[in-house]
Formats: structure tokens, sequence, C-alpha cells
């Protein structure tokens, strides 16, 4: 596997961390910049946000450059917009700070991506992919912890600056690691926007965005609840359960490792397997989360089969589209969106049904999910159609300009 592939994965670990860095050092920042509690909460929503929307808007002005030149000018962007944070004296400026490193997050996803099918081949790019996405796993597992032990030791603007570094770190690494791609190859970081957009007129693609929001929500819409399920339903001690997160989270760095040996020659039978048995787990937890025996094997089976479809999903899409940066970016917004929707949905079921709902609207996303395969199944079944996992006919794909 080229060089490449891992110092994009540590890209993105970089900019999950930053994502989640403000949940570890709460107090601190709400002490420092004079906001309450839920006002430095709404700091990781606005981020979420800047995803979701700046996104694919920055993507979109990036086409004309090279993959890698976009590449290296969203770490300067992101940079900025930390060191902004790690400056920032009051809540107005940090969340100017979070809006620019969101939006450079999201693109950065979608290029990253881009540049991990140019530099593999079609047999390894759904491991090639898997690793790359590692960055998202081990930076929820690890990014969190290790942000917050920083904060606690050090301050929180330390934990700031230190995320810069290695955001410095990874630039420079990318410099020498990734190739500069031709762009008569690419296209820049993707061709027009005129081609960029003509992709999003396949109604395929529009399925597997839905598919890839569902999965994640069903997975959020628990995950968001985990630690007062755990508490407050299961009888975990407080201070055993950010343990059972660790295995939560080394659950989804195995299943992202599987997910990605899979993912090429399997993509729909992973999906829907996947999808198929995280409405199990979903099930089992709500109905035995009162059993602590039940409530393990089932959480650890969820981080096995729910974010760790983003291979697939990723694979999905680019076998839809022609792995273009804007629709990977979109892509992105739309598994963002599957986070919000997900945890929203949760809460009203919190607030009107108790602490067990959150599992059931996960359970029940799940099975919409895989009634959102059930199109390109029946296609793939038909004795006249091409089988769903391969990819298009060169004469199918969108034309680059």
């Amino acid at each position: 596997m080229p060089f490449a592939i891992y110092v994009l994965g540590l890209g993105i670990f970089t900019m999950v961390t930053s994502e989640f860095l403000v949940a570890g050092l709460m107090p601190q920042l709400s002490e420092d910049l004079g906001a309450g509690i839920p006002q430095i909460g709404y700091l990781v929503s606005v981020y979420a946000a800047a995803m979701a929307v700046g996104g694919p808007l920055l993507t979109a002005l990036l086409l004309k450059l090279r993959q890698k030149t976009a590449l290296l000018f969203l770490y300067v962007v992101f940079l900025a917009g930390q060191a902004l944070g790690a400056l920032a004296t009051d809540y107005a400026l940090m969340v100017a700070a979070r809006l620019v490193t969101g939006a450079a997050s999201g693109a950065f996803f979608g290029v990253a991506l881009a540049v991990c099918v140019r530099v593999t081949g079609p047999e390894v790019r759904g491991r090639a992919t898997s690793i790359v996405l590692g960055g998202l796993m081990v930076g929820t597992v690890l990014g969190l912890p290790l942000s917050q032990l920083a904060g606690e030791r050090y301050g929180w603007r330390f934990a700031f600056w230190a995320v810069a570094a290695l955001a410095a770190l990874a630039l420079a690494v990318t410099c020498g690691a990734v190739p500069a791609l031709a762009k008569e190859e690419t296209g820049g970081a993707g061709g027009s926007v005129r081609a960029e957009l003509g992709a999003f007129r396949n109604a395929r693609l529009w399925a597997a965005f839905a598919t890839s929001m569902l999965i994640i929500g069903a997975t959020f819409a628990a995950f968001s609840y985990f630690v007062p399920i755990l508490t407050d339903v299961t009888g975990f001690a407080a201070g055993t359960v950010p343990l059972l997160l660790v295995l939560y989270g080394a659950a989804t760095v195995v299943g992202n490792a599987v997910v990605g040996r899979l993912a090429d020659r399997h993509t729909l039978a992973v999906l829907g397997t996947g999808l198929a048995l995280n409405t199990v787990f979903l099930t089992v937890f709500a109905l035995g989360a009162g059993s602590a025996a039940t409530a393990l094997l089932a959480m650890t089976g969820i981080g096995l089969v729910g974010v760790t479809m983003n291979p697939a999903m990723v694979t999905r899409v680019m076998r839809t589209a022609n792995d273009r940066p804007l629709v990977n970016t979109v892509h992105t917004s739309f598994i963002t969106l599957g986070v919000v929707v997900g945890s929203w949905v949760g809460g009203i079921g919190v607030a009107h049904w108790g602490l067990r709902a959150p599992l059931w609207t996960g359970a029940a996303m799940a099975v919409l999910g895989l009634l959102t395969l059930l199109p390109e199944a029946l296609r793939r079944t038909a004795p006249s159609a091409p089988a769903a996992d391969s990819p298009l006919p060169t004469t199918e794909r969108p034309s680059r300009v």
C-alpha cells in the first residue's frame, strides 16, 4: 500500500481530533470564554454544520487546482482556523475558528478520498479507503481522550496548539509523500463545476447518499446516548463507562479493517449484512439493556457493524459517480447529516419514551437503510443487469472535462 494512503489517514485523524476537541475541554473553555456549557457544546454542532455546508462550497472553489495543491491549501486553511481557536479570547472568535476548521475538514475528506483512488489500483481501493478512513476511527477512539488529557494537564490552548502542530506535521509529510498527479490526469481537483454537478443527476447516487445517512444515523441515534443508557439503565458505574467506550472504539477499528478487505468485491453485500446485523444488535440492546452482559455484547456489535461501513459506503458512491471530489465531499455532508439527524431523533425519543428509545430509533433507521438497498439489489439479480458491485463500464461513466 502506498505510504501516501497512511499520510491521508493522518490528515483525517488530525481533523477528526479537532472536531471532538471541545467535547473534552468544556469546563475550561466555558470558564475562559465566558460561555455556558450548552454554548460550548454547540461548538461541536458548528463544526459539523461547517463540514456539511462549507465543505462542498470550498471543494467547488478548489476544482481547478491539482489535487495535491488542494490538499496543501486545505491544510493551510485548517491551520489558520486552529490557530485562531487557540488564540480566541471570546466565544464569537471561537465560533469563527470552528467554522473555518470545519469547512476545511469537510473539503479535505472529499479531496483525500479522490487522491486515495488515484494512487491505488481498483483491486485494493476499498482496502485503501479503509486505511484513510481509519483516521476517523482512531481519531474518535484516541483523539478525544488524548486532547482531554492534554487540556487537563496543560490547558485547553495547549490542546488546540497540539492539534495545529500535528496538522503542520501532516502538511510537511504530504509535501513529500503524496505524488503531484498530473492536471490532465485529474482534471484539477476533479474537473469543471459543470462536470462535477452533472454527476448529481444520477438517481443511484442519491440512493447511495440516503443509505449512508441512515447507516450513520442509526448508529449515532444510539451512540449519542450510550453513557446515560449504560449508567442509568444497565447500571454500570460512571467510572467504568470510559473503558466501555474504548472497547466500543476498538471494535470500530477492527470492523473498519474487515470491511475494507471486503468492500471492493462485495460492496452491496457488506452494506446489507452490516445494516441487518446492526438492526439485530440495536434491538437486542433495547430489549436487554438491563443486563450488563447483553449490553456489552450489543454495544460491541454496534461498534463492529455501524460506522465501520464507511469504506463500503465510499466505494459504492465512487463507483456510482466516478470518484469525484465534490461528490465525495457531499457524501461526507450526508454522513454528517446522519450524525445530526440520528442524535436529534434519538433525543426526541428519550424525552418522550425514555432511554431505551434511541436504541429502537436506531433499529428503525437501520431497517430504512436496508430498504434503500432494495432497488439496487433487485437490479443486480435481474438476468440482464450488470453486477452492482462491478465498476460501471467506461462508456457509462460521467465525462471528465
